[in-house]
Parts: C-alpha cells; sequence; structure tokens
C-alpha cells in the first residue's frame, strides 16, 4: 500500500521519536511481528525511516514544511492489515487528508 498523508500536524512529523513510534505502534495494529527500526531526522526538517517486519517493512519520509508524510506499507500474508495501518497513522498524524493505493507486487502471473 501507497499512502500519502497530508495538511499532517507538524510537530508530530518532524519529531523522530513520534514518527517511530507511529510506524512501529502501526505495524502493530496492522498484526505484524516487527523485527527492527531506523529512523533519521533531517536538519533542518524532515524525518525518514524504516520499520523491518517478518511481513516485509513500513517505510516513510515527512516533508513538515508541506505538512506532508508519504508511507509505504508492505506486507505479505493475510495475517497483516495494511489498511489498520493506514487508518492509525491517520490518527497519529491528525489528517482527515489522505489518500492510499493498493499495489500487488510479487505476484506471479
Amino acid at each position: 500500500m501507497l499512502a500519502e498523508y497530508k495538511e499532517c500536524d507538524l510537530r508530530v512529523i518532524n519529531d523522530v521519536r513520534e514518527v517511530e513510534k507511529a510506524l512501529l505502534d502501526a505495524a502493530k495494529v496492522a498484526g505484524a511481528s516487527v523485527v527492527a527500526s531506523s529512523f533519521h531526522r533531517f536538519d533542518p526538517c524532515g524525518v525518514s525511516g524504516v520499520v523491518i517486519i517478518s511481513e516485509s517493512h513500513l517505510a516513510i519520509h515527512t516533508w513538515p514544511e508541506h505538512s506532508y508524510a508519504a508511507v509505504d506499507i508492505f506486507t505479505c500474508g493475510e495475517d497483516v492489515s495494511p489498511n489498520r495501518a493506514y487508518e492509525y497513522l491517520k490518527m497519529v498524524f491528525k489528517t482527515t487528508n489522505a489518500s492510499s493505493k493498493t499495489v500487488s507486487r510479487g505476484v506471479l502471473d
């Protein structure tokens, strides 16, 4: 799932600890098994990070100067719900202006 979050809370999406917690919690809400995470805050603003899950990964980059965050929720298996992660992040980022697109990958014809 490719997710876009617009008109986000600037304080949240520019705080590396809050962004990491949000993605870790989103992975758990989705039913995924967290393996590791790595996050970085850029100067003067913006956060990039990844949460590695047994079922693949969640990745983010934020542009606080545009109140925007882009998130990839890459999962496999029937037990993980990318939709729950997407909805959880909408709440944490405090936006009502979000969209997502599900892309099938790794599917052989």
